[in-house]
C-alpha cells in the first residue's frame, strides 16, 4: 500500500512540473500555430483551387496553378531574379560579416565603437534604409548615381535600367545584412579557446595561417547557420521594393515574395499567390535541410 501511495505521488509531482512547463509553453506554441503553422497550411489547402475576382467561391482544380506557374513568364523571371539575388548576397555578407568579425575581434583601440559601427545599419528600420539608398541612386543628386555618371561619362539612372537595378539593390542588402551577421561570427570567435592560437604563435605559424587553420574551421557551424539565415532573407524581402523599385523596370528587379504581394493584393488573385508560397516554403525547406543533414556532419567538432 506503502509503494502504491509512493508510486501516485511521484506521478502527481511529474504531472505537476509538467504541467507548469506546458503552462510555460502554451502561449508561445498557441501564436506559433496560429501565425504560422495554419497560415502555412492553408496556402497549401488554397494552391489547389483557383480564387480570384471571376471566383467568388473557391473552385477546385487540382494541380492547374503549378502547371500555370510553369508557364507563366513573369513567375519565371522573378524566381531567376530571386535566386540571383541569393547569389549576390549571401556569399559576400557572409564573407563581409566574417571580415568584420575579425576586425572588430582583434582590435586593440576603439573595439566597441567598431562594433557599433559595423552593426549600426540592421538597427534602422528597412523602410528606412530603402529612403536612404533611394536617394543615393536618385539621378543627378545621390552620390552613387554621380559616381556611376562619372565612371560612364554619360547621365545612368541605376534603379531605371534593367542590367544595373538588381546590382544596385544587392548593394544595399550586402550594406544592410553583413554588421546583423557580424554579431553571430564575433560570438563564434570569442569560444575559440585563445591557447589554440598561442600554441600557434609558439610554433611560428602566421596570422593568415592561423585564420585559415583554426578561425574558419572552427567558425564553421556559425557560418551554417548564418547562411540559413542568410538565404531566407533573400526570399523573404519586399519592403524595400515597394518603396525603390516596385519590381521594375520591366520586373527587372522583382522578388518572389513581392510577386506574391502583388498577386494577392493587386491581381486579386489568391490560388496562383497560394501556389507560389507552397513553392517558396519548400525550396527553402529544401535548402535548410540540405545544409543541415548534409553540411552540419562535416563540420562539428567533439
Amino acid at each position: 500500500m506503502e509503494g502504491l501511495n509512493g508510486m501516485n505521488a511521484g506521478w502527481s509531482e511529474r504531472l505537476r512540473r509538467n504541467g507548469f512547463g506546458w503552462g510555460l509553453v502554451l502561449p508561445s506554441l498557441l501564436f506559433l500555430c496560429l501565425f504560422t503553422y495554419y497560415p502555412m497550411f492553408k496556402s497549401f489547402w488554397l494552391s489547389f483551387y483557383e480564387k480570384n475576382l471571376a471566383t467568388p467561391e473557391p473552385l477546385f482544380v487540382g494541380f492547374d496553378n503549378y502547371a500555370n506557374l510553369l508557364h507563366d513568364n513573369v513567375f519565371m523571371k522573378v524566381f531567376s531574379n530571386n535566386i540571383w539575388f541569393a547569389i549576390g548576397t549571401v556569399p559576400t555578407s557572409l564573407a563581409l560579416a566574417f571580415l568584420m568579425a575579425l576586425f572588430a575581434d582583434k582590435a586593440i583601440k576603439g573595439r566597441g565603437l567598431a562594433r557599433l559601427s559595423f552593426f549600426y545599419p540592421n538597427m534602422i528600420p528597412m523602410i528606412a534604409v530603402a529612403n536612404i539608398w533611394l536617394f543615393l541612386y536618385t539621378p543627378h543628386f545621390g552620390l552613387f548615381a554621380r559616381l556611376a555618371s562619372w565612371i560612364a561619362d554619360q547621365p545612368v539612372n541605376l534603379l531605371g535600367t534593367p542590367d544595373t537595378v538588381m546590382g544596385a539593390l544587392v548593394i544595399m542588402m550586402i550594406w544592410k545584412e553583413a554588421g546583423y551577421f557580424m554579431i553571430f561570427y564575433l560570438a563564434g570567435m570569442q569560444q575559440i579557446p585563445k591557447d589554440l592560437y598561442e600554441a600557434a604563435a609558439v610554433s611560428g605559424v602566421g596570422t593568415f595561417t592561423s585564420i585559415r587553420r583554426i578561425t574558419i574551421p572552427l567558425t564553421m557551424p556559425t557560418t551554417l547557420f548564418v547562411a540559413v539565415v542568410a538565404i531566407t532573407n533573400s526570399f523573404k524581402l519586399v519592403d524595400h521594393l515597394w518603396i525603390m523599385t516596385k519590381g521594375g523596370p520591366n520586373n527587372a528587379s522583382n522578388l518572389l515574395l513581392y510577386y506574391i504581394y502583388e498577386s494577392t493584393f493587386n491581381f486579386y488573385d489568391q490560388g496562383m499567390a497560394a501556389s507560389m508560397t507552397v513553392i517558396m516554403i519548400v525550396l527553402l525547406l529544401l535548402i535548410s535541410s540540405l545544409q543541415f543533414f548534409g553540411w552540419d556532419r562535416k563540420i562539428h567538432y567533439e
